[in-house]
């Protein structure tokens, strides 16, 4: 197996490939803009749509460094959480589910044209793992978050 495909697989693992873990988009799914704003006492959790947000500038990034596109959208790690303004509106809340399903997308399509001599090249290969470890602890927190709304079955 090349290792693209190993690492396409292992993206789609973290993203909506259903393995030994919940995966990203269905921790997502469902979803109403109030569940995805929705905040535990402790100013030190994140919202979902906060989460989502974080996710999504780093996938971006990531793709424009594949692409060797310049990437001008210098956040702090802290800025990212506030890509969006979050609102309690459906929509706006769909666009942003939008924004990570498309950030997912492309970041796949670049990481399929990569290759393995490109992925050596500025620790690429590194940061793509990076990512995949940063989604998967990013679903665990969006799920606990449902748990504590009680909108994530108890058993799936």
């Amino acid at each position: 197996m090349k290792r693209t495909d190993l690492l396409l697989r292992m993206l789609d693992t973290t993203y909506d490939q259903e393995s030994w873990y919940a995966p990203f988009k269905p921790a997502i799914e469902g979803l109403t803009a109030e569940q995805a704003s929705w905040r535990p006492d402790g100013e030190a959790t994140k919202t979902i749509w906060e989460n989502v947000n974080h996710l999504t500038y780093y996938k971006e990034r990531l793709t424009a460094q594949l692409e060797g596109r310049e990437w001008n959208q210098t956040f702090d790690g802290n800025e990212t959480f506030y890509l969006t303004e979050q609102l309690n509106d459906d929509k706006a809340w769909s666009a942003v589910v939008e924004r990570v399903d498309c950030a997912h997308r492309l970041l796949r399509e670049a990481l399929g044209r990569t290759t393995t001599e490109e992925l050596e090249q500025n620790a690429l290969e590194e940061k793509l793992l990076d990512i995949m470890l940063h989604e998967a602890y990013h679903t665990g927190q969006i799920i606990q978050i449902r748990k504590m709304q009680g909108c994530w079955p108890s058993y799936r």
